[in-house]
C-alpha cells in the first residue's frame, strides 16, 4: 500500500501561493489539549479508535511551562495581526481530568499575557462527568463559557458514550447539566454537542437536548472517509435523512427554539453570507491546536485519517503561530473552492457545501482532492435547506402589495 499522501497534494508551494497574492487568514481559534485521557470511552472516538493513535506518547496533561509559552505564542499573534478578540478551546481528552487547581492557574495565566492585548473568550468543551459546583464557580468566575457534549436521550447517549467499564455517561452528564442550566450558572452555558446518529430517532434526539434550553447546539457527522467509511443502517442517504427531520421541526417551530449551526450557517451561506463551521462552506479555516507536549498541530479531526495527518513539525517553544501557515495543509484549508477536487468545482451547490468537511475526503491515492465520503448526504441535506427557504421567500414576495 503506498504511503499517505502530503497534505493536501504534493504539488502546492506555499511560496508559490504568496507571490501569487494569497495571504493567509490570522488563526483567531486555539484548541489547548489540556489532558490526554478521557474518562469516557465512546465508540465513535476519532482520537483513541481511528487511525492516529499518537495520544500515546504524549504527556498526560499539559506542563505550566508549555501553557505559559503558549499564552504567549497567542498573544504575539493577535498583537501581530492587530486582532480584537481571540478565543481559546479547554480540549481533550477530557479537559476536567486537569482537575480545579491546574484549571485555576491555567486560565489566570492566559488572562495575565492577554491583559491589554486583545479580549480572549475562553470556553472548555466537556463530557459533563466531572462538572461540578467547584468547577462552574471557577467558569463563573473567570467568564469560561462551557460546551456539554450529549447525544440525545438517554439510551441512546449510553449505547454510544459509555464509560471504560460499559456503564453509561447519562446521568452524571444530566446532573452536570441541571447545574450548569440552573440560575447561578446559565449565563456561561455555551450549548451542547451532538453526534449524528442515523439509528436513531431525530427528533427525540432533538426533544431531548432541547429539554436543557440550550443557547445552540451543534449537530455533527461521524468523523469518517473514503477508508473508514461511515456505518450506515441501510445504503442511501441516512445522514441528511436524519438532519433534514431536524431541519424540518426546527424550521418550522412557531418561534426559534434553539441556535443549530450547521443548518444557520447554511442558511447564511445560501443567502450569500459565509460559514462559522467546518462542516459547510468555503471560509479559511482560522483554527490551530496546541497539543500537551507544545506541538503545534492542525484540528485533531484529522486524527481520523492517517498517522500524523496532523503534524507540522513546529512547536510553541521553537516556533511563533505564523509558521503555521507555511505548511501545506493549514495553506489548503484556506484557499477554499482552489482546494477542492474537479467534482466539488464542478458542483452548483459548491458555495454552500464548500466540499463538507475536510477530514471526510481523504483517502490513500488522492488524499484530500476527493468529494466528502457524505457527499450525498450533504447535497441532498442543502438542496432541502435551499428549496424550504426558497418557498418562504417566494411566499414572502407574493404577500408583498403591488
Amino acid at each position: 500500500m503506498p504511503n499517505p499522501p502530503e497534505w493536501p497534494h504534493r504539488t502546492l508551494d506555499v511560496a508559490v501561493l504568496r507571490s501569487s497574492g494569497w495571504r493567509p487568514t490570522p488563526f483567531r481559534d486555539v484548541v489547548l489539549k489540556v489532558h490526554q485521557r478521557c474518562n469516557l470511552a465512546c465508540d465513535y472516538c476519532y482520537v483513541y479508535t481511528m487511525a492516529d493513535q499518537t495520544w500515546r506518547d504524549r504527556p498526560l496533561g499539559m506542563a505550566p511551562a508549555t501553557w505559559r509559552v503558549t499564552a504567549e505564542r497567542m498573544a504575539e499573534h493577535a498583537a501581530t495581526h492587530r486582532l480584537s478578540r481571540m478565543r481559546l478551546v479547554l480540549h481533550g481528552g477530557e479537559p476536567l481530568l486537569a482537575g480545579r487547581a491546574r484549571l485555576t492557574e491555567l486560565i489566570t495565566d492566559f488572562r495575565t499575557a492577554f491583559d491589554g492585548a486583545c479580549r480572549l473568550d475562553i470556553q472548555v468543551q466537556t463530557n459533563g462527568v466531572l462538572l461540578d459546583e467547584e468547577l462552574l464557580d471557577l467558569f463563573l468566575e473567570h467568564h469560561v463559557g462551557v460546551g456539554v457534549s450529549l447525544d440525545g436521550t438517554a439510551a441512546d447517549n449510553d449505547r454510544r458514550r459509555r464509560r471504560p467499564d460499559g456503564q453509561g455517561s447519562h446521568s452524571a452528564v444530566d446532573r452536570a447539566l441541571r447545574l450548569l442550566t440552573g440560575p447561578k450558572y446559565r449565563e456561561i452555558f455555551a450549548g451542547l454537542l451532538c453526534i449524528v446518529d442515523p439509528t436513531t430517532d431525530p427528533i427525540a434526539c432533538y426533544e431531548a437536548l432541547l429539554a436543557y434550553q440550550p443557547p445552540k447546539m451543534d449537530l455533527l457527522l461521524p468523523h469518517a472517509n473514503w477508508m473508514s467509511p461511515p456505518h450506515r443502517p441501510q445504503p442511501g442517504t441516512a445522514h441528511a435523512d436524519w438532519l433534514i427531520e431536524i431541519f424540518d421541526r426546527w424550521y418550522g417551530a412557531p418561534r426559534q427554539e434553539t441556535g443549530i449551526r450547521l443548518f444557520e450557517d447554511v442558511m447564511a451561506l445560501i443567502l450569500g453570507g459565509s460559514s462559522r463551521s467546518e462542516q459547510v462552506g468555503l471560509s479559511p479555516v482560522a483554527v490551530v491546536v496546541v497539543d500537551t507536549d507544545g506541538a503545534i498541530e492542525q484540528v485533531d479531526s484529522l486524527k481520523s485519517t492517517y498517522p500524523g495527518a496532523c503534524s507540522t513539525g513546529l512547536t510553541v517553544f521553537a516556533n511563533p503561530f505564523d509558521a503555521a501557515f507555511d505548511h501545506p495543509g493549514v495553506a489548503a484549508r484556506q484557499l477554499g473552492i482552489e482546494a477542492l477536487c474537479a467534482t466539488c468545482r464542478a458542483c452548483q451547490m459548491v458555495d454552500v457545501c464548500g466540499g463538507g468537511h475536510y477530514a471526510h475526503r481523504y483517502d490513500i491515492r488522492h488524499g484530500f482532492l476527493n468529494p466528502s465520503v457524505y457527499c450525498a448526504d450533504m447535497l441532498k441535506l442543502t438542496r432541502h435547506i435551499r428549496t424550504r427557504m426558497s418557498a418562504d421567500l417566494a411566499r414572502l414576495g407574493a404577500a408583498k402589495p403591488s
